[in-house]
């Protein structure tokens, strides 16, 4: 049982097929969906799928009855939402720019459009109001705080290129608003509810005057509302506390939290590299940089079952000692590392290795550097005997070549 997450008794790695390969559980997906499911009775907010962190169009079966739409960062992602989610669904779009094509073609999809400045609204604003539907229009905020520590990840940088600052709002007069329905932000990434409390608190300091105004407010995304140990209660009251004062829509666009645990990535140990100095390393046929690029990013360590990471405030079930592992890429760079591990019995060539929640920002990020070939895509369904495996995708050289020229 891993110690983060309690995942089922189940084998992810037996699917008759070669690695590297994703593994979606729809069990477990549906056990995020309830909890969101939740959250949307007790408060009344709409809860969107934000397509940006999950893509993976496969298992939307499982999340589409649970939520009220989809959030989309491009014209693609709102042709998807569209294909999949559109029937009784909404599509929101949000960009930090778009260009006079993709105005046009989003204007034929979307029920939300959200402009990232007043500009890109008075530009556009002519196409919008000729559109086939009514379009309710959203400007994203700057709140200027965010308590994210990595500057990759934190909008509120002095480099922020997202949303209008009060100092904009207030510039832009009287009539800066006119035509807008509503307020987005978006200043979180993996985080409690404890902070959005004190950020919707920075919020309504600053632009509460301008509420009156509006329909409806996005509170974005960033929230770990399915992690172990959120605090749900506080999420509802913060909900319920700010309808009720100032009577908008709450809208919620987390794309992670939907996924959060559910998925896996399934490799091949190829080689065991003897070190005499040191921990011997294992070369597995995936990649930290092409397939799971957060792990670089952020940086993280992905867990594996069946092993511990190997860091000192890391609580694990397995008896101290056993056998350390580095693990490896198999690409040319040399900062390809997955991390330090330690497992219960040796580790030899040709044992599957399963790493842990790899289906937000897999998927949909990964890439084919070194020609190294995309991991197939599989569902599953931990609650049904059998497992009910399902390949939808694998992958082969014309995939690579395909997308070159």
């Amino acid at each position: 049982m891993n110690p983060i997450f309690p995942y089922p008794e189940f084998d992810y790695s037996k699917v008759d097929i070669d690695t590297p390969y994703y593994i979606i559980d729809r069990a477990l997906i549906r056990r995020n969906m309830e909890i969101l499911a939740d959250v949307r009775k007790r408060t009344g907010a709409r809860i969107l799928l934000a397509l940006k962190a999950f893509s993976t169009w496969g298992v939307f079966d499982e999340i589409s009855p649970y939520i009220d739409g989809v959030a989309a960062s491009s014209l693609n992602e709102a042709r998807l939402g569209l294909d999949y989610f559109g029937k009784g669904k909404e599509i929101h779009v949000y960009s930090p720019a778009y260009s006079l094509d993709e105005m046009k073609a989003i204007c034929k999809i979307a029920d939300h459009i959200v402009f990232n400045s007043l500009d890109q609204w008075k530009r556009f604003r002519p196409i919008v109001e000729d559109a086939p539907k009514k379009i309710q229009i959203g400007l994203r905020i700057n709140p200027e705080y965010s308590e994210v520590q990595l500057e990759i990840y934190n909008p509120c940088t002095t480099r922020s290129r997202f949303g209008v600052p009060l100092e904009g709002l207030i510039d832009a007069g009287v009539n800066a608003l006119d035509g807008i329905d509503g307020f987005h932000f978006h200043t979180m990434c993996q985080q409690g509810s404890d902070v959005l409390q004190r950020t919707v608190q920075v919020v309504c300091e600053r632009f509460e005057k301008y509420f009156a105004s509006l329909k409806w407010i996005n509170f974005g995304g960033g929230h770990h509302i399915t992690r172990r140990g959120y605090d749900i209660n506080r999420l509802c009251r913060i909900i319920t506390d700010f309808q009720q004062k100032y009577n908008l829509e709450v809208i919620l666009e987390p794309g992670e939290t939907h996924v959060l645990h559910t998925g896996f990535l399934v490799a091949t140990v190829l080689d065991v590299i003897e070190n005499p100095n040191g921990i011997d390393v294992l070369i597995v046929d995936t990649s930290a940089s092409a397939h799971m690029p957060d792990v670089l990013e952020m940086p993280y360590t992905p867990e594996i079952l069946g092993a511990r990471l190997n860091v000192d405030d890391y609580e694990s079930p397995l008896d101290e000692g056993g056998y350390k592992y580095i693990i490896g890429s198999k690409t040319c760079l040399s900062g390809d590392i997955i991390g330090d591990y330690t497992f219960n019995h040796p580790i030899k060539i040709g044992d599957r290795l399963v790493f842990e929640d790899m289906s937000q920002y897999t998927t949909c990020k990964n890439t084919t550097f070194n020609g190294i070939r995309l991991p197939s895509i599989v569902s599953c369904d931990s609650q049904v005997e059998g497992g009910l495996f399902r390949v939808h995708r694998q992958f082969d050289y014309n995939d690579f070549r395909n997308r070159l020229s």
